[in-house]
């Protein structure tokens, strides 16, 4: 009997969890994240490797090393194989966007770290990439979906309110960091 009566609660804890989670009201990213439960997860995939993930990487108020490494490989610089630390804060703002966003489909990541190298080389060829980018050490990410388009994607982000937000809606992604707050091309 006890024990049916903490299954129930226990669900109905990870039902208004789920209900608060899904208004997208103001409120930063960790704040979505502490009603997503004692777990986080993050689903992408890239275009430019085929590889994908979908990992738990934080369960009962810690990260999972593991987990975090794999992403870490996961988000690699693709042209030059160059992996470092990925910040798990701009982790937790694409999964607690996600989360908002309602779906299953994983985000397709177009660009996670970035190498110095890779950075100039973009830099030489778009004036829309930063000198100074957060990609470079680890801090941001460039993610799409098929299912939701930049506007959507775009205002999930921004009510994280914990960091950086970009709508590139020619190139049809949304830019994601846990840099400083701000918002650019809205």
């Amino acid at each position: 009997m006890t024990m049916n009566l903490i299954n129930r609660r226990g669900m109905l804890g990870i039902f208004a969890a789920t209900t608060v989670a899904a208004a997208p009201v103001m409120a930063n990213a960790f704040g979505f994240l502490r009603g997503a439960g004692d777990m986080r997860r993050i689903r992408m995939y890239s275009g430019r490797t085929g590889e994908s993930i979908d990992t738990v990487y934080w369960v009962d108020g810690k990260y999972i090393r593991e987990a975090l490494n794999e992403i870490n490989i996961f988000m690699r610089d693709w042209r030059t194989g160059e992996a470092i630390g990925i910040d798990p804060r701009a982790v937790d703002i694409a999964a607690a966007s996600h989360r908002m966003l309602q779906t299953n489909e994983p985000y397709m990541m177009l660009s996670g770290y970035r190498s110095p190298k890779t950075n100039a080389m973009l830099r030489s060829r778009s004036g829309g990439v930063a000198r100074n980018s957060l990609h470079m050490v680890g801090k941001a990410a460039d993610l799409r979906m098929k299912s939701r388009s930049v506007n959507q994607m775009y205002r999930a982000a921004m009510a994280c309110n914990a960091g950086g937000v970009g709508k590139y809606s020619r190139s049809n992604f949304v830019h994601m960091d846990c840099g400083p707050i701000r918002t650019w091309g809205g």
